[in-house]
């Protein structure tokens, strides 16, 4: 039974998008007879060999439902009771988890300015203090997001420069990889270049906004670093069952360079939508568009009035920003479409 209309598109989400054929084939092929449940499974086996290929021969995968139950996972596994995590102000820890980080987990966020999304050593230096101090939270980790909730990406250089700067002090660094896909298509880079090699501890490695169902998986790519992960993950209700179908799934964007084709799909969608939109008087941008976000600046009567046939996000309405999502599945006739309704609206 279908209830929606297949042929609607909006600019609000890559979460609104449905998922990748080659997903759904992969959840089909997993399909039928019986395998070990929790992960003792021919899928989850064949995932941990590739992680380790694509991200290096320590590390160890552990697929997750979603991608607050694995950065909240992560962290927890990463930090002591009296743990603190520093990380910028438009993380998504700190803005759209729900307070899960610190009512789940009990750590601290220590928030910091960020340079365009991005966190800086010179950011974590504000925060990154009273080691030994009984009154204060304890300083340990760090968390970056990549591609940044902002549309930016992290060069291998920026992140290194982070990792040095938190490990020198002690602190783990944690990556939330929600799009990370996305990071890559931007560098052109593997994912090892700038998670493992460039100093990452632990990795959020998303799927669901790039064609996945409810498949996420924490990546440990330095086990010295965490403990109690394999309790933890149960702990946290984040252990599947039937494990082999999100092990499938994330196989699948690794399969043929998949989930570096689809982003960089999505980025190129956003890149011409910024492009068609930058000559329009009435429109400006709030940062650069690297990935797959354009965050615009619009009146919000003209806002208002785009919205009247498709659905996005004020990101900041009393500065008149706005967020706008390309997804593996935007067409460059639904950026034209939309360019056109942005037009007419001003």
């Amino acid at each position: 039974m279908r209830l929606h209309d297949p042929n609607i598109r909006t600019f609000a989400s890559d979460n609104y998008a449905g998922a990748l054929p080659e997903v759904l084939a992969a959840i089909t092929d997993a399909n039928g007879g019986h395998q070990i449940a929790y992960g003792e499974d021919d899928y989850t086996a064949r995932l941990g060999e590739v992680v380790r290929a694509e991200l290096g021969e320590r590390a160890e995968v552990f697929p997750v439902f979603n991608g607050t139950g694995a950065n909240v996972t992560a962290l927890t596994a990463l930090l002591p009771r009296w743990g603190a995590v520093i990380a910028t102000g438009s993380a998504h820890i700190h803005t759209d988890e729900g307070g899960a980080p610190e009512r789940v987990s009990g750590l601290k966020l220590l928030v910091v300015p960020g340079e365009d999304g991005r966190l800086t050593p010179a950011a974590i230096e504000t925060e990154a203090w009273g080691w030994g101090d009984e009154h204060r939270p304890q300083p340990l980790a760090v968390s970056i997001t990549q591609s940044t909730e902002l549309g930016t990406v992290y060069t291998p250089e920026q992140v290194r420069a982070v990792a040095d700067f938190a490990h020198e002090r002690g602190m783990a660094v944690h990556m939330d990889g929600a799009r990370i896909w996305n990071a890559a298509a931007a560098l052109g880079l593997p994912l090892r270049d700038f998670t493992a090699d460039a100093g990452v501890d632990v990795l959020s490695l998303g799927g669901t906004k790039n064609g996945l169902l409810g498949a996420e998986a924490i990546v440990v790519l330095d086990p010295d670093r965490v403990d109690g992960l394999v309790y933890l993950r149960k702990l946290n209700m984040q252990l599947s069952s039937k494990m082999r179908f999100a092990s499938a799934q994330l196989l699948a964007l690794f399969e043929d360079g998949l989930g570096v084709r689809t982003a960089a799909h999505a980025n190129a969608m956003a890149a011409r939508l910024r492009a068609a939109l930058e000559p329009l008087d009435g429109v400006g941008f709030a940062y650069p568009t690297q990935a797959n976000a354009v965050f615009a600046r619009i009146d919000p009567a003209a806002a208002d009035r785009v919205r009247e046939r498709y659905r996005f996000y004020d990101w900041d309405r009393a500065h008149h920003e706005v967020r706008w999502m390309c997804a593996f599945d935007t067409t460059e006739q639904d950026v034209d479409d939309f360019v056109a309704a942005v037009r007419a609206a001003l």
